[in-house]
């Protein structure tokens, strides 16, 4: 609706520019939007507002002259009124609601989708922990915020490649191989200081136990520098594993594992820094190299390659994203904590001087969570190895009910997760809420059948039976849904759609609370069942893209 509501305007406009009752003028981009208070119409528009500096003229005027041009051959409109400043209010004909429908009948599973991004190509990069530790609540909420922005991309018309950057060179490696080779010893009944700069999770003596039952006393006899380069690598692998699979119970399962490794081999890194300085990107100071990330708005340059010829963390990052430019891709996304908010304008510096524009890459920030049990807080220290990881929650609430709460705030801002309510089968929990509806409306479509009704198709319905105002509220909040996806898609903000599906949700328990489905009136019932069917397939194509499932029976 708001489409053709926009398309009406664009006509009536360029009408008043032919007719001479505006001046002809570039169009601002009109919006469409639904009005706070149902009085002032079914949706809104202030585009005579935003036309009236270059007309010269006050916008009531310009709308008055506007809503005598608009052509409603369609026959949408009931009334267009103009209110307050200059807003166009329009009020739609109860016949025009339900005919919105069709294209819900017509798409089925693919309604909400869309070719907005025409094939460009966009990787989206998240998680990316260190392969030290198990992962916890904190990198969960990243894993399925990233995910969803992908696949909501996908939904968009994108070619999206999910990527997870492993970490695995640099110090913290040689730190995670200590930590076993001390536990091992500690286990073979050698007498030591555990340091504390290692890691301290109960999982590094289950490392070490590993290693002890399978090579015995080995690395007793070939002392610290054989050892450590060993429990290294075999700590890694077998914690990279336990990754995978505590992502995939989350649902998460990406296209590709990078390891930093590969940047380092044919010196990938020092052949960037070495360009980057012939280019006068990169300059030499006390032996130290500096990045002039200033050059391109940083608050100040910062260090690639340290005194001592180590790279730093900045220089690997450089060589990895032009390793991504060079796979092809349009356009990166990387889903990082909000502590890495300082690091965004020296990779914006850092993809400028690859050649590429500041906009090719976009940096989703992910906020802390605080874990509940109702409502008091669990405590956690990753320092001490104390925390909850993503297996522990995802056990204890299921993965549907973990995946929708991680996305029930905007991600850059903290998130309460408590535990219980998430367990909750009550509408206080907010996936149960949305996932019931959609049981709900399958057990009528099952309970109709029964009793000898059919499922009904757009073609067959008498659709100006669907006349009730809680059916066009409904009608209204289903023919939204494809705008919220692009819209999502665009801002990469994943959590308006579950804000979307307990709104609708909401808007189809009042209307199924005062209105009955199923009744005497054969063509009234087939009416609302189609209301109820086009409900369903959106509730189901929306938790769909959240990656949670849409049960029949609950």
């Amino acid at each position: 609706m708001k489409k053709k509501l926009t398309e009406l305007l664009e006509k009536a406009i360029y009408s008043c520019f032919t007719q001479g009752t505006l001046h002809e003028t570039v169009i601002p981009s009109i919006e469409v939007e639904l009005p706070r208070e149902g009085a002032h119409g079914d949706y809104a528009s202030n585009i005579a507002m935003m036309l009236a500096s270059g007309q010269r003229r006050p916008p009531r005027k310009i709308a008055e002259s506007i809503v005598e041009s608009i052509d409603d051959s369609a026959k949408i409109l009931d009334k267009v009124e103009i209110a307050g400043p200059g807003f166009i209010n329009f009020f739609i004909k109860g016949s025009a609601w339900a005919a919105l429908l069709k294209e819900v009948d017509a798409l089925g599973d693919k309604y909400g989708q869309s070719a907005m991004g025409m094939g460009s190509k966009i990787q989206v990069e998240f998680v990316s922990a260190n392969p030290t530790g198990p992962l916890h609540i904190g990198h969960a909420r990243g894993a399925v915020i990233g995910d969803v922005i992908a696949g909501i991309l996908r939904a968009s018309g994108f070619s999206v490649s999910r990527e997870y950057y492993i970490n695995d060179a640099g110090n913290q490696m040689n730190t995670l191989g200590e930590s076993v080779y001390y536990r091992y010893l500690g286990l073979m009944g050698e007498t030591i200081s555990f340091p504390e700069t290692c890691y301290q999770g109960a999982y590094i003596t289950d490392l070490a136990r590993e290693v002890r039952d399978t090579y015995g006393d080995t690395f007793l006899k070939s002392g610290k520098e054989a050892a450590v380069p060993f429990m290294t690598d075999y700590a890694a692998g077998s914690i990279l594993e336990g990754i995978k699979e505590d992502l995939e119970t989350l649902g998460v399962v990406f296209d590709r594992y990078f390891s930093e490794k590969e940047l380092y081999r044919d010196n990938k890194v020092s052949k960037i820094i070495e360009k980057l300085r012939n280019e006068r990107f990169i300059y030499e100071e006390e032996g130290t190299l500096w990045f002039k990330t200033t050059d391109f708005g940083d608050e100040k340059d910062r260090v690639v390659v340290r005194g001592n010829g180590d790279p730093t963390y900045f220089a690997a990052d450089i060589a990895y994203h032009l390793n991504k430019y060079e796979r092809g891709f349009d356009r990166i996304i990387n889903v990082w904590g909000a502590d890495h908010h300082g690091y965004i304008p020296r990779m914006q510096a850092c993809v400028q001087a690859l050649g590429r524009k500041k906009e090719d890459l976009d940096v989703v920030l992910v906020q802390l969570v605080n874990l509940l049990r109702g409502g008091v807080p669990v405590p956690m220290s990753t320092r001490a190895g104390e925390f909850v990881t993503i297996r522990e929650v995802t056990d204890e609430v299921g993965r549907d009910a973990a995946r929708y709460n991680f996305l029930m705030r905007r991600s850059n801002s903290h998130l309460d997760f408590d535990l219980e309510i998430a367990k909750a089968q009550s509408n206080e929990n907010p996936v149960y809420y949305v996932q019931y509806a959609h049981a709900r409306i399958c057990s009528i479509m099952r309970n109709a059948v029964e009793q000898g009704h059919r499922i009904p198709v757009y073609g067959d319905i008498s659709l100006d039976l669907l006349a009730a105002p809680e059916e066009h509220e409904l009608i209204k909040m289903i023919d939204t849904f494809p705008e919220i996806v692009e819209g999502s898609a665009q801002a990469l903000e994943p959590h308006r759609i579950p804000y979307y599906i307990n709104d609708l949700a909401s808007v189809f328990h009042s209307f199924y609370n005062k209105h009955k489905v199923v009744s005497d009136n054969i063509a009234l019932t087939q009416a609302r069942l189609f209301l109820i069917k086009s409900t369903g397939i959106v509730i189901r194509n929306a938790l769909r893209l959240l990656g949670v499932s849409a049960p029949e029976r609950m």
